[in-house]
């Protein structure tokens, strides 16, 4: 599968020279009109060593500029053009061309694909007690976080909107000297220290799509968002003891390596046209956070999924993974749409966002004698009476549309209706906090916020402008039919309080994103769930927890939900993981991950979604992450940066391509390589129409063992394993076993996806992977 992309798709024949590019262009509006866009023409790796002198890094980029200059007219305004030249690991530039430019390049027989620069969002919606909680003043440790170290010396990168260094969860209070080994530093605007040890921006690609200058607002690795404050320090914040929000939710915070040393890479900006993160610097920063000298990368950003020769955050995390980097994604906010899972490549772990047993409850009473669960931060009533309620739909200002009042948009409430009331509004569309202003501004007393019907159960805790409670679909329709039975509906919202043991935990978040893989159906995505409801971490004191004009309120701590809070979780246990067992690769720590995960909750019974109906690995890949039983998984289905290639062979990329993606000239695409056989820790199925049979191999980590196959069969499928026993006699012994899968006569009723499991056990160890088929007639 050869494929040239410039705005639409291109393919042809191409031949390839030994050097090999990466080129970047970004949209922009030009004074003479001519269109600007951001483009990625992409030629492979490099193909000589990444340690190299300045003089040669300074020839990579000379040549570059040579390259360029062939069609822009001459090398000074090939040097105009372009903006970052990617040296070392990532072998390219990004430049500023116009459209007739870029299609010439698109020309060029050197060239593997040419593609517009994709603009990508944070995965939040704008908290798990990740592994420790304080109970009565005692903290409660994760035996893992006792074998690791807590994940000393280990060091994570975040690419986010940088870092609020003044938290306590960046102190270094207790730490050594920094590793030897790095070689990142620190833009002169952070003080870091023996935690904090790296803290860079990339904003070129956001400037030249957006045609801003550069100014001291896009020069800060400053963290004036929130969001990156909060996911450093969910992957690695130090222990700070008495951590809450407004009061509530007291305890001890800390992140899942609380003691790895912390690189933090400012990716992100201002959103523009839903755009926050652009490829070009999100490449540029891997490239820099593998030079450094991380072990972990966390990228809670993401887009529409795509062909991974087009696809910039697949193309870093490969580099990165080849480098012994893992590399870990948010799966996105764009669910429970089926299909709409990102961050799809095979060498990254994508993360689904779930629950946990911990509410924030602010109870809704009315005058009737009913009673609501609902969840908030905000502060309580003024005066604990019956207050009078108003739908906001019947607030609605004069000849304004009920639906947008319903929705508190701005400008569709009238203040004479809605003085001194509890206003009653729907979610959707706006912000919830937005939601929460407009009711303000129109003079409500309170807010009782009801979830839509695609919401379901999932409520979240948010730090609301006025006294507020986020109620479920169900409790909802309740508030409104008791506001359509009287005349006079009077209600009350209690003061949030913090609770634990909620059950069921976890359930999936309705708003994380959904299989199957859109790219590659025969990979499961998204890998792993973790927990990304009403999650407590740092933040930062540039802005308020609504992040309103209006809001002038600060917090050192915030609660944020959305897969981009719970990909930092799995980092956190990525970085233990790591210290633990140094010489695991990333696919052997991913596996031990997936592998040892639970798809049971707290009630012993099937994890559900938001509607609690069963959920199934679509929304939660092999399951819910169990950090202790991680560590000591028994067997793990490992992966090669050959096992990758052969994986593009399989899905049909051609040799030359694949040789250049990987810098290997000696790589030969095997024939007849077959998805099937990809040593993934999920076996999944598209189309089964007759008998096939896939391959696997587990690696023994642990101590010699017999291991016995137990399996539960997807409905309609018959499934055989062989052999059914595997004996290892030492550790890091390889044994490989067959998976049979047959239609069988009598189908199950409807269409679509079954599911299935299995699991091999010692009696000490229980290695599971999920079984996902689709029943083809």
């Amino acid at each position: 599968m050869m494929r040239r992309y410039l705005s639409t798709q291109y393919s042809h024949t191409m031949s390839f020279q030994s050097l090999s590019l990466l080129l970047f262009v970004t949209l922009i509006a030009s004074p003479a009109f001519a269109l600007k866009k951001s483009y990625i023409v992409y030629f492979g790796s490099h193909a000589y060593p990444t340690q190299l002198a300045s003089v040669h890094l300074d020839g990579v980029a000379h040549s570059h500029r040579t390259f360029l200059a062939s069609f822009v007219g001459s090398h000074q305004n090939a040097q105009e053009a372009i903006f970052y030249s990617y040296k070392r690991h990532i072998n390219g530039f990004a430049a500023v061309l116009d459209e007739t430019e870029a299609a010439e390049i698109a020309k060029h027989p050197d060239v593997v694909s040419v593609f517009l620069n994709k603009g990508r969002k944070l995965h939040t919606t704008h908290s798990w007690k990740f592994m420790l909680l304080e109970k009565n003043g005692v903290v409660h440790k994760s035996s893992l976080w006792n074998k690791a170290g807590y994940g000393e010396d280990t060091i994570i990168a975040n690419l986010d909107t940088g870092v609020w260094p003044e938290s306590k969860s960046f102190s270094d209070e207790g730490y050594g000297a920094v590793p030897a080994r790095w070689k990142g530093k620190c833009h002169k605007d952070v003080p870091c220290n023996r935690k904090l040890i790296g803290a860079r921006y990339f904003n070129k690609g956001y400037l030249a799509y957006t045609g801003l200058p550069s100014n001291a607002s896009f020069e800060t690795s400053r963290d004036h968002d929130g969001h990156g404050s909060h996911t450093l320090s969910t992957a690695a914040g130090n222990f700070v003891p008495g951590a809450n929000v407004f009061g509530i939710g007291n305890g001890t915070a800390s992140g899942g390596s609380p003691k790895a040393r912390i690189a933090a890479y400012k990716v992100c900006w201002p959103p523009v046209n839903g755009a926050e993160c652009f490829d070009a610097d999100i490449l540029a920063a891997i490239e820099a956070a593998i030079d450094d000298g991380v072990d972990v990368i966390s990228a809670s950003v993401g887009g529409d999924a795509g062909d991974y020769m087009i696809d910039g955050i697949a193309i870093g995390s490969f580099q990165a993974v080849k480098n012994g980097v893992t590399f870990v994604a948010s799966a996105g906010n764009s669910g429970p749409k089926p299909g709409t899972v990102s961050n799809v490549a095979p060498w990254i772990i994508t993360v689904g966002a779930s629950s946990m047993d911990r509410e924030f409850q602010a109870f809704v009473a009315l005058n009737n004698g009913q009673s609501f669960k609902g969840t908030s931060l905000s502060k309580p009533l003024p005066e604990d009476k019956m207050y009078s309620l108003i739908s906001a739909a019947e607030g609605k200002v004069v000849n304004g549309s009920a639906t947008d009042a319903l929705l508190c948009k701005k400008g569709s409430l009238d203040p004479e209706k809605v003085k001194g009331k509890i206003l009653v509004c729907l979610r959707g569309d706006n912000a919830r906090v937005e939601k929460g202003q407009q009711a303000a501004a129109a003079g409500a007393v309170g807010m009782i916020l009801c979830n839509d019907k695609a919401s379901g159960n999932e409520i979240i805790s948010d730090a609301h402008v006025l006294p507020a409670s986020q109620i479920d679909y169900k409790d909802g329709e309740a508030v409104f039919k008791y506001l359509n039975s009287t005349k006079d509906p009077k209600g009350y919202i209690k003061a949030p309080t913090s609770a634990l043991n909620i059950k069921p935990a976890p359930f999936m978040a309705s708003f994380s994103s959904r299989g199957p893989n859109s790219v590659t159906p025969g990979i499961l995505k998204p890998d792993i769930t973790a927990p990304g409801v009403n999650i407590i971490a740092a933040f930062t004191e540039a802005t308020s927890p609504t992040d309103l004009d209006s809001d002038h309120r600060r917090t050192p701590y915030n609660t944020e939900s959305g897969t981009s809070m719970s990909c930092p979780h799995i980092s956190g246990i990525v970085g233990l993981l790591k210290t633990l067992h140094p010489q695991w690769s990333p696919a052997a720590i991913r596996s031990a991950i997936m592998t040892t995960s639970r798809t049971r909750d707290n009630r012993r019974k099937p994890m559900v979604d938001e509607s609690f109906k069963k959920a199934n690995p679509f929304s939660y890949g092999s399951g819910h992450v169990q950090p202790n039983k991680a560590a000591h998984p028994g067997l793990v289905y490992d992966l090669t940066t050959g096992d990758y290639l052969d994986f593009l062979c399989a899905v049909g990329y051609n040799n030359t391509v694949v040789q250049l993606f990987a810098e290997d000239k000696q790589y030969m695409c095997r024939q007849g390589a077959n998805l099937l056989d990809f040593n993934y820790p999920s076996i999944t199925i598209p189309h089964l129409t007759d008998t096939i049979t896939v391959t696997r191999k587990l690696k023994n980590v642990g101590p010699p063992a017999t291991y016995n196959a137990h399996f539960r069969e997807p409905l309609g499928v018959s499934v055989d394993v062989e052999p059914k026993q595997l004996n290892f006699n030492k550790t890091g012994e390889v044994k490989m076993f067959q998976m049979t899968l047959r239609p069988k006569s009598v189908k199950p009723s409807g269409s679509g996806y079954v599911f299935g499991e299995l699991t091999w056990t010692d009696s000490h160890h229980y290695v599971r992977i999920p079984i996902v088929v689709q029943l083809s007639s």
